[in-house]
């Protein structure tokens, strides 16, 4: 191994873990985050050009002015359906084109028409559709209110920060002859001589930081603008960073940063950028929820203010005793490197309402197969494949379920991706197919760094086809990482996607099958030797610097390895692919995880938020279950980093059971950690948490259903479903999965007990465990030992289960259904059924859609879809009611129109009924009914009352006769 790299693996695989803030930047050695932040509010120097607008059936455009330096911007302003409204500002005449991220958009969003409501020489009103909602469009200076009624939603460039860095020529250089040309030719493209003349700053056109030194041949180029939003407190997103869910302000340190970087361990409840960049927002108060997504692919930082920071409660009812009327409100700047401004306001109102606008923007989460929704055992690495026989058959020695099983960079050939080591994986068909006659999988790591060695063909052909990334001078980009010299091929070209995608196929990734996913790894891309660890922003993707496409290089190696998995089946199969970096629109393409953490408690307690952020812009598939020195979002269970003790390690499992991805991991350097290590105690703790994962994967599924459907995350802060209750705001020690259950995970060394909050004033909730009910709209505490997992379900929700847990989820897919009836204080109940096969793109036509409801002591399961063709041997074997009172019969009836009564049991003290084994089809039509003693009497009167009448009708007609 090569001198140089050796020594770096020395520094990082050493026994201090902690990240090194020194490696990477502040905004202050950040130039354009420097120069940007260095604006005063109140005085932009923008003015609209109102003798230029055009306003069609479609868009408004006009031209802004800088007045300090006469460069002219182009606005467009367009409303889309669905209640959103894009505000796009480029330069009017640039040198050159600047980037337009492509591919984030699922398509060119549809737009409804503008109308113009007034204009005069201080701006234009525009209508938005709604009689009530409009855009004010002031001239001097610049601004944009977007209006509902008389209150003002969101403002753009209030503050005056709005700055666009025009390309230019350099000083003290010679000329570029082209851009000169234009220069001469087109005036309007420079800024005029006789115009304030602007002066070049340090980092404008050169910049070092450590070793490295940026060329930045452009020169100068970002862009920001500032929104405010009056009303509002509390807001969400922009992740990835392992911060609290509601964001802070950043006004005494630095803005949340977004720049996909590979942070070796990293450091809690700070904005410092981590794997993956989501430039969204969300803004959440009781009346109202919005939106802004700032699609900019470039490094990116997000200041926020807010005029209610740092008031205590006594503070702020102090305000309010002495009459305060101050309206609070939020302030946030976006600043990007490069790039344009290209920003979608959604202005919900509700917050599915947003989900639904995002959704429509950049789709939604992959439907993943059954299997990726179980449990994942991984480490860095199993050894051979007798190591990954021996932990095969240890689950099933200790009667734990699992779905896949996966292999770290070590069972390649020497860190060639899309090989095996030939000693210690000599035949990985034979391997595979070991798991296949136990229904399970494989993952196996296919990182985008490219060993560069001329014996190895996926480095040829990509060298013979010029799909690298070429450094600043034309060569090929090339990097340390894994493999020691590295290359990386451009995912930005579709041609390399394509290439790329075709070498998954099984003639080309030799000795793979089809139960072999992928896991995309160190794709922000990470570079040991690079700037902050990263690639440097002159590296060239074709005519545009890496600093242009930075955050969305990982977005496009999860597209390209999706798309190979699927191409490999022929469209049939749906794919699994893990990816560390990730962006806007990576939902659609397959799950993250929360990257490198540490087997310490608080980064068990920071997994719940950093996963709640990524739903809420559309990233469900997340975890975050590691336990190491070093590494895994999902959340990696365990912690990547140190090793957990057996305290740490139950709660992780017990945490991660109830978050979308389910997955284990851990560092070379850890001690092994099979769930079956530490004591027979643990064991039994770690396998309970599992099986409970598998009991309720009929319920997990469904939710991934929804979310594939709707953009609604799964795993969900209390506030989405309770918009209008502020003690559900700030929330980030509990969660909802779906609608209907509650989850508060045991976060804290030694607890005895922890305190929940369960919402909905007129609500009930049921532990899922006893059955005890609680009222909502209430602080609970909850005793716990080491075997608790606090589990609540929703009153008025019908919940499936499979009781019967095998040694993995395709070995349930024919077995029986509970369900779990939790009646409300209405004594109704409403819940869904949802049934594929699980692993295919035939669920697009091919499955089965129940809505399971109870009301008047009737349960009934009605088709959602009945022109979908499924059929399933499963069937309902139990059904248990909570809440619910003791009746005297109860019986069946089929679609066929067959009744029969029902064995029932029913526990007094918790009124727990349970019907044993109704029997029924779970994809048919049917009624089970509870008949009470009293309606037992009706009935019989009723009856009695028919019998006579026939009685008396036929002896009139005897008498005619």
């Amino acid at each position: 191994m090569a001198p140089v790299l050796v020594l770096w693996l020395a520094v990082f695989l050493s026994g201090t873990w902690a990240v090194d803030k020194g490696n990477f930047k502040t905004c202050d050695q950040s130039s354009f985050c420097k120069r940007q932040r260095a604006l005063k509010p109140g005085e932009s120097p923008y003015r609209a050009l109102l003798e230029t607008m055009e306003l069609t059936n479609t868009r408004l455009t006009l031209q802004l002015i800088n007045d300090n330096n006469k460069v002219r911007l182009l606005l467009e302003l367009y409303r889309l359906q669905g209640n959103m409204t894009r505000v796009k500002i480029n330069e009017l005449k640039p040198l050159k084109p600047r980037y337009e991220v492509p591919d984030v958009l699922i398509r060119e969003p549809p737009t409804e028409p503008l109308s113009l409501l007034s204009q005069d020489e201080n701006g234009v009103v525009l209508s938005l559709g709604a009689e009530s909602q409009r855009v004010i469009l002031s001239a001097r200076p610049f601004r944009l209110d977007i209006m509902e009624g008389r209150d003002v939603v969101m403002s753009l460039n209030s503050r005056g920060l709005l700055a666009f860095e025009h390309l230019r020529m350099r000083k003290d250089t010679q000329a570029d002859p082209e851009a000169e040309k234009k220069e001469e030719a087109d005036p309007a493209a420079q800024p005029e001589a006789a115009k304030e003349e602007e002066k070049d700053e340090d980092g404008m056109w050169e910049e070092t930081f450590k070793s490295h030194t940026d060329s930045k041949p452009n020169g100068p180029s970002a862009v920001s603008l500032d929104f405010s939003l009056p009303g509002v407190e509390h807001v969400y997103g922009i992740p990835e960073h392992a911060d609290t869910l509601r964001l802070k302000t950043t006004e005494n340190g630095d803005p949340y940063r977004l720049y996909n970087l590979d942070v070796f361990q990293y450091e809690l409840y700070n904005p410092m950028a981590l794997y993956g960049a989501v430039p969204v927002m969300l803004a959440h108060n009781a009346q109202r929820t919005t939106g802004v997504f700032w699609l900019n692919a470039a490094e990116t930082w997000v200041d926020i203010s807010s005029n209610t920071a740092g008031k205590t409660v006594f503070g702020k009812m102090l305000d309010y005793v002495q009459g305060s009327n101050e309206t609070p409100q939020t302030d946030v700047r976006w600043i990007s490197e490069s790039g344009i401004i290209d920003v979608f306001i959604m202005l919900g109102p509700t917050p599915k309402d947003v989900f639904s606008q995002y959704a429509s923007l950049t789709g939604t989460q992959a439907f993943p197969p059954l299997a990726a929704v179980g449990y994942h055992q991984c480490r860095w690495n199993y050894n051979d494949q007798e190591d990954v026989a021996a932990v095969d058959a240890g689950f099933d020695e200790h009667d734990i379920p699992y779905d896949y099983i996966w292999l770290d960079i070590e069972h390649t050939d020497g860190k060639r991706y899309f090989t095996w080591d030939p000693h210690k994986f000599a035949t990985p068909k034979e391997m595979l197919q070991g798991l296949s006659d136990k229904k399970r999988k494989m993952v196996a790591i296919v990182d985008p760094h490219i060993k560069v060695d001329s014996n190895y063909k996926i480095h040829n052909e990509i060298r013979s086809r010029s799909f690298y990334i070429k450094n600043k001078d034309g060569g090929d980009y090339e990097g340390w990482c894994w493999p020691g010299s590295a290359g990386y091929p451009d995912f930005t070209r579709a041609d390399m996607r394509d290439w790329w995608a075709s070498m998954f196929a099984y003639n080309q990734y030799e000795g793979s099958m089809e139960n072999l996913d992928t896991w995309n790894d160190m794709n922000e891309p990470s570079v040991f030797n690079g700037p902050e660890v990263t690639m440097h922003k002159d590296a060239m993707h074709g005519a545009w610097e890496h600093r242009d496409v930075h955050n969305i290089y990982g977005f496009y190696v999860q597209m390209a390895t999706a798309e190979g998995l699927i191409q490999r089946s022929g469209g049939v199969e749906r794919p699994f692919v893990l990816t560390r970096a990730f962006f806007a629109g990576s939902q659609r393409y397959g799950a993250v995880w929360t990257g490198d953490n540490a087997a310490e408690w608080e980064h068990l307690k920071i997994s719940i938020p950093m996963c709640l952020s990524l739903g809420l812009v559309g990233i469900s598939f997340c975890g975050a279950l590691t336990l190491t020195p070093p590494v895994c979002l999902l959340a990696d269970v365990g912690g990547f980093f140190k090793s957990p003790n057996t305290e740490l390690l139950v709660r992780w499992y017990q945490t991660g059971a109830y978050q979308p991805f389910f997955r284990a991991h851990a560092h070379l350097d850890t001690p092994r950690r099979e769930p079956w290590l530490f004591g027979p105690e643990n064991t039994a703790l770690i396998r309970e948490a599992v099986r409970q994962r598998y009991t309720l994967l009929p319920y997990w599924y469904l939710q991934f259903y929804h979310a594939h459907r709707t953009g609604e995350p799964i795993m969900r802060p209390l506030w989405v479903e309770y918009p209008e209750d502020p003690a559900t705001f700030a929330l980030e020690d509990e969660f909802l999965i779906g609608r209907d259950l509650l989850v508060h995970p045991v976060t804290e060394e030694g607890a005895r007990g922890v305190t929940a909050y369960l919402p909905g004033k007129d609500q009930v909730w049921f532990d899922v465990h006893t059955f005890q009910k609680h009222n909502g709209a209430q602080n609970l505490y909850i005793p716990v030992t080491m075997s608790s997992i606090p589990v609540f379900q929703r009153g008025g929700s019908i919940i499936p289960r499979k009781i019967r847990v095998r040694r993995s989820s395709s070995c349930m897919m024919q077995d029986p259904y509970t369900l779990y009836v939790a009646l409300n204080l209405q004594r109704t109940a409403e819940g869904e059924l949802y049934i594929d096969d699980g692993h295919t793109f035939n669920y697009e036509k091919e499955f089965i859609h129940r809505r399971l409801s109870f009301a008047n002591n009737v349960l009934s399961s009605v088709n959602l879809a009945p022109e979908a063709q499924f059929s399933t041997g499963s069937w309902i074997e139990r059904i248990v009611i909570l809440g619910a009172s003791k009746p005297s019969k109860v019986l069946l009836k089929t679609d066929d129109g067959q009744e029969s009564q029902v064995e029932f049991d029913f526990d007094a003290s918790m009124s727990v009924l349970t019907l044993r084994k109704p029997g029924m089809n779970a994809g048919a039509d049917w009624n089970v009914m509870l008949q009470r003693e009293e309606e037992e009497e009706e009935e019989e009167n009723m009856t009695d009352q028919r019998e006579r009448a026939r009685e008396s009708k036929s002896e009139r007609v005897r008498g005619k006769r």
